[in-house]
């Protein structure tokens, strides 16, 4: 092989590796971006499914005073119509 020959072979093989960089690079672009973008996805839910639950501690809490308050009222109808049966006997 001559000279000229040699120039041709590295510049192939250089341009392969070139290229073959520049596809690794892409390719390594675009993976890092997908698990991004599933990673904030992934955040998200865990944020929707944690306002969910807090909304949820509301909603409980509210009808627990709501049932406490009946309860009292109860207590107290109850206590009322007690002493009106004993002052009846």
């Amino acid at each position: 092989m001559n000279e000229h020959e040699w120039q041709e072979v590295i510049g192939a093989v250089g341009l392969f590796a070139l290229l073959l960089i520049v596809v690794s690079l892409t390719l390594w672009h675009f993976t890092v971006g997908r698990r991004g973008r599933e990673a904030r996805a992934e955040r998200n839910e865990y944020r929707r499914l944690a306002t969910d639950a807090v909304e949820g501690q509301r909603r409980t809490e509210r009808q627990l005073a709501d049932l406490g308050r009946q309860l009292t009222d109860l207590q107290s109808r109850t206590g009322s119509l007690e002493r009106i049966l004993k002052d009846v006997e």
